[in-house]
């Protein structure tokens, strides 16, 4: 008699269902993506509004830096908590919870009346929108196909630097007509909406719905004992070498692309290129769309190719050499200077394939504590650059001020920015030591 190899149907959904139709798995998706917009717009908000913020709290670069830099304080100490809890409560509860902190904070932000309460706005802005992306690969491992995983990563990223563009040129906009208070406080009243959106739509698996989830069906229970109890997979992820390769790997080239468009690449144009915010705002945008394309393009082809490794090498050296002649050419033009801001974004988007590698690096069923440790080290550089760079303009300053905020040249950015290519060229070092999955989960 012929065996029957087909996996067991998984507790709560009839022996004949069948796995949830796209339309129905990307919508679950799309409402899950969000608030991980939403935190890629808070993210870089900053960068069009440096003037005004180091005018409103009467702050130097290393304030504003440290501002800046708040949001990612708060982000970087959760992410691993945050992956730990889209493994014991689940992606629906986890995003409605971050939507409605991140509202909040954002509210809080635009109504601060000194830096200290400014600051905390940050922070719960921060602390709160990281769980998006944890909350998605969680998502991703459950309503859709393992061959689109890494194709789903670098879509998340996608649209996350959609909304980092909205908070370029179309925010400048904003600032230029209403300020920049009205502006953000606007944007705290959109997150409480999605977060009340992610809770009508979001489901943890398509069980809720009555179809088959694409976990494996030996995962455990999504809900298991307890959060302390869940801590107990990271001792698990930590065995595996390429976990911590993964950690450290994408640092540098995303808190570089950070850093630069996400706050000190407006005020850099200004000095260098005399460009006004609105163009500057511009430039950082094509940074981050040329990131945005990179994800998506670079993870569906090391799907294709049944390759990680090889691909994310060449993305950051791709990074890493955009840096170096952006650093030490002199006199480039604006337009080969362009050409090395679309090097740099699209070499960084390999850095998504991190996702997908670290996945296939340990058991499955920690997918979410996983994706959080990865998360954090994507996020670790830019809290560390942003006020390095700070305090390097803040030491070079040459005494030039306008309308209360300092001026700096173009010659003290770019001793910062030598920071960012080290670090950089530490990434590709590290990537070169991971151990390739050819794209099949550990055994």
């Amino acid at each position: 008699m012929k065996r029957d190899l087909s996996p067991p149907v998984p507790s709560g959904i009839h022996a004949g269902a069948g796995y949830p139709p796209l339309w129905l798995a990307w919508s679950v998706w799309v409402a899950g993506m969000i608030l991980y917009l939403i935190g890629f717009f808070q993210r870089v908000a900053p960068a069009v509004m440096t003037s005004e913020l180091m005018g409103a709290f009467e702050i130097s670069a290393s304030g504003l830096g440290g501002l800046s830099a708040s949001y990612y304080y708060s982000y970087v100490i959760l992410q691993i908590p945050t992956g730990v809890l889209a493994d014991s409560w689940g992606p629906r509860k986890l995003v409605t919870a971050g939507g409605l902190v991140a509202a909040v904070g954002t509210i809080l932000f635009s109504l601060a009346p000194d830096f200290f309460w400014a600051n905390v706005g940050r922070a719960l802005i921060g602390g709160s929108v990281g769980v998006g992306y944890v909350v998605l690969l969680k998502l991703s491992s459950r309503w859709l196909p393992p061959r689109v995983y890494a194709l789903a990563a670098g879509l998340a990223l996608f649209f996350g630097v959609l909304g980092a563009v909205t908070a370029g040129v179309p925010l400048r906009l904003l600032i230029d007509a209403f300020g920049w208070r009205p502006s953000l406080l606007a944007s705290g009243l959109i997150t409480l909406a999605g977060a009340l959106s992610a809770w009508a739509v979001v489901r943890d698996d398509p069980e809720a719905k009555g179809y088959r989830s694409y976990a494996p069906p030996q995962a455990p229970d999504p809900q298991p004992a307890g959060f302390l109890q869940a801590f107990s997979g990271l001792k698990t992820i930590f065995r595996y070498r390429n976990t911590w390769l993964l950690f450290l790997a994408p640092g540098g080239i995303v808190g570089s692309i950070l850093t630069f468009a996400g706050l000190w690449g407006v005020p850099y144009l200004k000095a260098e290129y005399h460009l006004d915010p609105a163009k500057g705002a511009a430039v950082c945008s094509l940074m981050m769309i040329c990131w945005a394309v990179g994800g998506p393009v670079l993870g569906g082809l090391s799907d294709r190719l049944g390759r990680r490794k090889p691909l994310y090498l060449i993305g950051c050296l791709l990074s890493s050499a955009g840096w170096s002649l952006i650093i030490f050419l002199p006199n480039l033009s604006l337009g080969v200077f362009l050409l090395l801001v679309v090097a740099v974004g699209f070499g960084g988007g390999a850095t998504i394939i991190g996702f997908a590698f670290s996945k296939e690096s340990v058991p499955s069923h920690l997918a979410g504590t996983i994706g959080g440790v990865v998360n954090t080290g994507m996020m670790i550089g830019t809290p560390i650059l942003q006020p390095v760079i700070g305090w390097i303009l803040d030491l070079t300053w040459k005494g030039n001020s306008l309308e209360g905020a300092r001026v700096y040249e173009a010659a003290s950015f770019k001793i910062g920015f030598a920071v960012m290519l080290a670090w950089s060229l530490l990434s590709c070092l590290i990537v070169s030591f991971t151990k390739e999955t050819r794209c099949r989960p550990v055994s």
